[in-house]
């Protein structure tokens, strides 16, 4: 949720306000927000889980599913306040704050029914933003699957959670004194704080962990591609309350967030549609529902100022690199990103995180203030490179910690048995 005019008028979130509170935005924001909440649970858990062989179906929906109940846990404890606490932040003064909030609003302290975030209550901010926590760990899931440990799995979402994803949400959303912030980065729904932090985070994990029993010479197809079509299209479902969502109201910013994500989504899938048919001599469905991802992750940070022909063209190139990174790129590399979190969200977070610059300006159709598109994609380039090297040096530290202590990866015959029936004693399919 990264709308600058809106943070710009909350004066300080150690400080909840009484007042007003609009009908049409609160129920627009319920909305929203159980939107988000179903990209996870089913969305992403059916998406990924269609995605890995049989006998891994529910380990990856156990995954999505308790990360979601772990994360609400933390979120509410202490999250929210290392996230969105203003305390001892200043406008254009660099200190501790400008990179993680302080823990005056812990237990989510004075929070009332009546405490508002402009024109919504509060708690439904605390809410909107939690389902947000939620899926970025989540995410990272489909780099590691088949082969992490359920234990190793829950230490490494909830410390990443702490570690890398409160500071960075800080760093963008929190307002005026946040390090990001006060450079000027665009990122109104989670380009760079969820998806180029997840995607990075996929690729260190997968690097670490190791390739699984047999890659790439033994064939690892989905198993279910139907739970995978499914989960695409609650995905796309569900990003409507994402990136209109970001908006925190009903309005023309709203409006304009929903149809830009609607066309740069739908361009990204002909784009990857294309480029695979021209490639590998037909199209697949596997590759249509990718590319739609794509096109989603691209146009998030954008979906607040970009145009719609912006959005058109952001996720046609979404799109048609993401096909390339998603195949040539890595198995040309060799490296074991079991479902493409790097090769979809961090290459295509990395896309629309740049191009949100140069389309935010009228000169090209956008919506923002940016009086030189050039000089925004200079700022928006710096944010791409922090967010990159901030995410691939934390997850890296957090995955060997828990490495030595009590070990990452599931031996060699539970591996083979698959996760289902090692890990949970349970089977997705009694045939």
């Amino acid at each position: 949720m990264g709308v600058l005019a809106v943070l710009a008028s909350a004066s300080a979130w150690s400080e909840p306000v009484t007042g007003h509170l609009d009908s049409g935005d609160t129920a627009w924001m319920l909305t929203a927000t159980m939107l988000v909440l179903l990209m996870t649970i089913p969305g992403l858990a059916l998406f990924y889980g269609g995605m890995v062989r049989a006998k891994n179906l529910l380990s990856v929906l156990m995954q999505c599913f308790a990360i979601t109940a772990m994360v609400t846990v933390l979120w509410i404890a202490f999250g929210f306040s290392l996230a969105f606490s203003t305390e001892g932040m200043r406008a254009g003064t660099l200190n501790l704050h400008s990179f993680i909030g302080g823990l005056d609003r812990a237990m989510l302290a004075g929070l009332t029914p009546d405490t508002r975030y402009n024109s919504v209550p509060e708690s439904l901010f605390v809410m909107f933003q939690l389902t947000f926590a939620i899926i970025t760990p989540a995410l990272i899931v489909g780099a590691y699957a088949e082969r992490m440990k359920f234990s190793a799995m829950l230490w490494f979402s909830a410390l990443w959670l702490i570690v890398v994803y409160l500071p960075m949400a800080h760093m963008v959303w929190s307002g005026p004194g946040s390090f990001l912030g006060d450079l000027g980065v665009l990122d109104f729904a989670g380009g760079t704080v969820v998806h180029i932090n997840a995607g990075i985070a996929g690729l260190v994990a997968c690097l670490v962990i190791g390739k699984r029993r047999g890659y790439p010479h033994v064939p690892m197809p989905p198993h279910n591609l139907g739970y995978t079509v499914v989960g695409a299209s609650l995905l796309w479902l569900g990003w409507f309350g994402f990136n209109a969502g970001s908006a925190v109201a009903a309005n023309g910013s709203a409006g304009m967030a929903m149809l830009v994500t609607q066309v740069a989504t739908a361009a990204a899938a002909l784009g990857w549609l294309i480029a695979e048919w021209i490639t590998h001599g037909r199209p697949s469905v596997l590759g249509i529902v990718s590319g739609a991802v794509a096109g989603l992750v691209a146009v998030t940070p954008a979906a607040g100022t970009a145009g719609p022909g912006g959005a058109l063209v952001l996720g046609f190139v979404a799109g048609v690199l993401c096909f390339f990174s998603a195949t040539r790129l890595k198995h040309k590399l060799g490296y074991d990103d079991s479902l493409d979190v790097f090769g979809v969200h961090a290459v295509a977070g990395i896309i629309g995180g740049l191009l949100t610059g140069p389309f935010a300006a009228p000169l090209l159709g956008g919506f923002g203030t940016v009086t030189s598109p050039w000089l925004q994609l200079g700022i928006q380039a710096k944010g791409v490179a922090f967010t990159i090297a901030w995410s691939a040096v934390l997850s890296y530290v957090l995955l060997k910690l828990i490495d030595i202590v009590i070990g990452l990866r599931v031996d060699d015959e539970q591996e083979m048995v698959g996760l289902d029936i090692a890990l949970h004693e349970e089977k997705a399919y009694n045939l």
